[in-house]
């Protein structure tokens, strides 16, 4: 007899921040076939980020040379151990391990360490031969890394060095060689990392840039200084890989200039993530995937399927944890709803009309909102413009040759479409311009209607706004 709880909650990620105080109580399942607490936390964001900061150190030490400053003529001197045990021992393993203790100790909450499918509506079968049932059920059971069609690329084999960004950041050394296949956010961070760490880089890109869904200008700029920063392969696809005895990989690529070969000690596939929506069998539940594999939401994030909501990479294509985060919130309250724990209020929905993103390669992407191609194939009316770093003074500071913002906005209101950003703290530059996009405000509102620091970083900003070619020209 299959046990029934009031509501089942598929994934720990996002999806453990959905046992809000408003459905304390409830009989909650979560069901987790991984490591607890998702995603970001155990492979993706937090850790990569952590991993980051030591590139950044040794890559900002080799540049500070051209500011009359040689730290060490020398290579730095990596301790990988200390660098990934700082990540995962002391920090991360620590985190997911005291969330699951935590959840476990709740009485309301039952949590099945297991994978799931779905065998009928909310009703799900467990691969420990268990089978629960619910009222409501949450997926947000999240994504997967994807691999090669390609022999001995095909599955992640970490002690014969074949990895995805599930595996790479725990290995026990360095490699001296690293293939890395694709020209992501995933790629382009890792060949960040390891590059700055003294690891011998080789990326290999099947289309002609990195990052080609930026606006065209970065993606162009991104691609073009890693260059010369490491061993760079366009328009090339792996169509072989062979591993000697003595553990060193061959892969046989095929490029612009025909067949060529490149040798690494680990290879890292990063070619992107799929949904885990059709891995569940949730069309056995009567939850319809769209034609990339995504669960089909609305904007409650309720399924087609009646009692079920779902959050996160499963049912979003955008595949970041803010928006992961921001659904839960959507999910948690619309659940509470229904469940009555919220009497006299009703649903919300879910706004996805300015999500950001950042690359933390080097130098930091950040970009929210339409490119200029993109609005341009659209036929949106917008102006734009194009900020250098190096033309204000914390720019010259920096002797920044290479960073720039581009806003786009409305012409006669000027409210913000969007922006790109390639610089040092793009990430965090970038934030005024989404807040301002989403609480309406005007370019002119915002450049005028405060004080920006001189000489901050923050004056690229305040000049893109400035420099926007309105047909307000009188405000000014």
């Amino acid at each position: 007899m299959a046990r029934h709880h009031d509501l089942i909650i598929i994934g720990s990620g996002s999806g453990n921040s959905l046992v809000t105080p408003e459905l304390e109580g409830l009989d909650i399942a979560i069901v987790e076939e991984g490591t607890f607490g998702g995603t970001c936390l155990n492979v993706g964001c937090i850790p990569t980020k952590m991993l980051v900061l030591p590139a950044d150190r040794i890559t900002e030490a080799h540049e500070a040379r051209r500011l009359g400053v040689t730290v060490d003529s020398a290579p730095a001197t990596v301790d990988w151990p200390a660098i990934r045990d700082r990540i995962f021992t002391n920090r991360i393993d620590e985190i997911s391990a005291g969330g699951e203790r935590y959840r476990r100790s709740q009485d309301f909450v039952t949590l099945y360490a297991a994978r799931a499918r779905f065998v009928g509506r909310r009703r799900l079968a467990l691969d420990t031969g268990e089978e629960i049932t619910a009222d409501r059920v949450v997926v947000a059971a999240g994504s997967r890394a994807d691999l090669l069609d390609v022999d001995g690329l095909d599955r992640v084999d970490p002690k014969r060095g074949v990895h995805t960004s599930d595996t790479i950041m725990r290995i026990d050394e360095l490699p001296r060689r690293l293939a890395i296949v694709g020209g992501g956010f995933v790629a382009c961070e890792f060949a960040h990392v390891f590059g700055a760490l003294g690891v011998e880089v080789t990326q290999i890109q099947r289309s002609g840039a990195l990052l080609r869904t930026e606006d065209a200008e970065i993606s162009r700029r991104y691609t073009e200084l890693s260059r010369g920063r490491h061993d760079l392969r366009l328009d090339t696809v792996v169509a072989s890989a062979s591993r000697s005895p003595e553990g060193t990989w061959t892969l046989g690529l095929m490029g612009r200039d025909g067949a060529t070969d490149v040798e690494a000690d680990a290879v890292l596939v990063a070619v992107g993530r799929t949904p885990n929506g059709a891995r569940l069998d949730v069309e056995a539940g009567g939850i319809e995937l769209d034609d990339w594999g995504v669960v089909r939401v609305d904007a409650q994030q309720r399924t087609t399927a009646d009692g079920v909501w779902a959050l996160g990479d499963v049912a979003n294509s955008w595949q970041l944890k803010h928006v992961a985060n921001h659904e839960a919130r959507v999910v948690a309250h619309n659940v509470a709803v229904d469940a009555g724990r919220l009497p006299g209020e009703g649903p919300v929905e879910a706004d996805h009309r300015f999500v950001p993103h950042a690359v933390f390669g080097h130098p930091q992407v950040a970009a929210f909102g339409p490119t200029r191609a993109e609005l341009d194939e659209a036929g949106t009316p917008y102006v734009s413009y194009t900020q250098a770093f190096g033309d204000t003074a914390y720019g010259w500071a920096l002797e920044d040759t290479t960073s720039i913002l581009v806003v786009c906005a409305d012409p006669d209101s000027g409210g913000i479409i969007s922006a790109h950003c390639m610089g040092p703290d793009a990430s965090t530059l970038i934030q005024p311009l989404i807040q301002a996009a989403s609480f309406g405000q005007s370019a002119r509102e915002v450049a005028r209607g405060q004080y920006w620091i001189h000489p901050a970083l923050a004056e690229v900003v305040e000049n893109a706004l400035l420099g926007l070619p309105l047909n307000d020209r009188l405000s000014r």
